[in-house]
């Protein structure tokens, strides 16, 4: 996600920095965005000249002190609210007063990570989708205590990537994840009641509703241990039995077989 970020990014004319953890995963986030500019160029949707003004957007660092004259930073860390909170803490210490703090997170509480900092009206859930390139949608996510001027920003900052913003409340899920995955969860059951084949559910999906994607090739796409992450947090805000994890998801989960990402999930990749 941080990849497909800032490659919507240095496309729509902003320079970034990408703070990466390793060289390693610098290199490879660098070799996506270069591969998704070098296919355009080839396809002929972007000239030679946007294309080099593209990747010379984009710096690929290690340092957090690199960030320091960011004037907006968006968090795409693990899942973790202790991690997040930490790294949230630390950037509010690095950046300019007047910068803004947006989080990618999908399910966690921004006022949360708000409250790590001294400036949490400047703290904004900024959620885009996977993959970033494609879908044109982003939650902006308004807290108890974020700015109007915040709000303002962060969507005229979405607007600026082509992104289509839509204002949402700090509660778990947002909009569409909090539609979506008990969906996903509740094609799990169907599979384990034996209703039909995980093949026909997909198809029924697609073909009865239109979807680009059915349930089980898109709980693989998206991660198991993603998802089931994400309906434990659904679960532990609502309370909704939609939302508590289908067993086969927690046994996939424990047996290492995650989707796409790992070769395995549903289906073999």
């Amino acid at each position: 996600m941080g990849s497909g970020i800032a490659e919507a990014c240095v496309r729509s004319g902003h320079p970034v920095w990408l703070r990466v953890r390793t060289d390693r995963s610098g290199q490879a986030a660098r070799a996506y965005v270069e591969r998704t500019l070098a296919r355009d160029l080839g396809r002929g949707t972007i000239g030679q000249e946007e294309h080099d003004a593209a990747i010379d957007r984009l710096t690929v660092t290690t340092r957090l002190e690199d960030l320091a004259g960011c004037d907006l930073v968006i968090e795409s860390v693990v899942e973790d609210l202790a991690v997040k909170r930490h790294l949230f803490s630390e950037l509010d210490q690095l950046l300019d007063p007047e910068a803004l703090l947006a989080t990618n997170t999908s399910t966690l509480a921004v006022t949360s990570l708000a409250a790590a900092t001294k400036r949490p009206d400047k703290v904004v859930g900024i959620h885009f989708f996977n993959p970033v390139s494609r879908l044109s949608l982003v939650e902006v996510v308004r807290t108890l205590v974020v700015s109007e001027e915040t709000l303002e920003e962060a969507s005229a900052f979405a607007r600026s990537l082509g992104k289509e913003p839509i204002t949402v409340a700090d509660e778990a899920g947002f909009v569409v994840n909090a539609l979506l995955f008990p969906y996903l969860n509740s094609a799990v059951r169907l599979l384990e009641r034996r209703v039909a084949s995980m093949e026909d559910i997909d198809r029924a999906m697609k073909l009865g509703c239109s979807f680009p994607i059915g349930p089980f090739a898109l709980l693989d796409l998206v991660g198991l241990d993603v998802a089931q992450a994400i309906l434990g947090e659904l679960y532990q805000e609502t309370g909704d039995q939609a939302a508590l994890a289908a067993p086969t998801i927690k046994r996939m989960c424990a047996a290492g077989y995650l989707g796409k990402k790992t070769g395995r999930g549903f289906y073999t990749y």
